[in-house]
């Protein structure tokens, strides 16, 4: 028979209502220990007993924690009666979702936090932050453009050799055609592969455009508002 089957249940408190059951507990264990010490769990064999206080507030002893207690946090305690520590109940699925949202939240605060110190002591006014974006924005405008006019000349150059790729197999639809020449075909195929890659840096770059601006604006609302203005 094990703690768990003679748990006791108790409505006091002081040491008499820790030490006496848990002794009497260990005293019910012993005829049992010696054929099952291979067996049991470290609780049994180092004399350690879990003490927890239902939701009713009856208080139980025992080697094992049922699984119906199994969400309750309850103290571990020697031979003696001695609280050795504490441990924490299974987590439910809930009380998870509560426990990750506490710690986004934390690091949201902290980051925020951390955010307006280095805006107080990086600038001392709106205007060194709106200066500050001016000169970000023109570097990013100035790349936007460059990669504008390199992917239009990437354009026009396809433009031509599709045309010329047009004469030849398989893009005429003649059958008499020769078919197309394959250093044609290779620089018509990269010219494409190039063209695609240099639409998408544009587009990164316009929207890399957009966060620049929108990261600007929190900082300078930020700002003003830390300074009360």
């Amino acid at each position: 028979m094990g703690l768990s089957d003679i748990s006791r249940a108790y409505r006091g408190s002081g040491p008499l209502a820790i030490v006496l059951p848990v002794l009497l507990a260990l005293l019910a264990l012993q005829p049992a220990a010696a054929a099952t010490k291979k067996s049991r769990q470290s609780g049994a064999t180092t004399g350690e007993v879990y003490r927890w206080v239902d939701n009713e507030g009856v208080v139980h002893f025992g080697d094992q924690i049922p699984s119906e207690y199994a969400p309750i946090d309850r103290q571990v305690l020697n031979q003696y009666g001695v609280p050795l520590r504490t441990e924490q109940g299974a987590i439910t699925e809930e009380e998870l979702a509560a426990e990750k949202k506490a710690a986004a939240e934390k690091k949201a605060a902290l980051v925020a936090a951390r955010r307006a110190e280095v805006l107080l002591s990086t600038y001392l006014s709106v205007e060194e932050i709106e200066a500050l974006r001016d000169r970000r924005m023109e570097l990013i405008n100035g790349q936007f453009s460059v990669t504008r006019i390199y992917l239009q000349s990437l354009k026009d150059r396809l433009t031509q050799l599709q045309a010329e790729a047009g004469n030849f197999k398989p893009y005429s639809t003649d059958p008499e055609t020769e078919p197309i020449d394959g250093k044609l075909a290779r620089e018509l195929s990269d010219l494409a592969d190039s063209v695609a890659l240099y639409e998408k840096a544009l587009l990164e770059t316009r929207s890399r455009q957009n966060r620049v601006l929108m990261a600007f604006d929190a900082d300078i609302a930020r700002f003003k508002e830390l300074k009360g203005l």
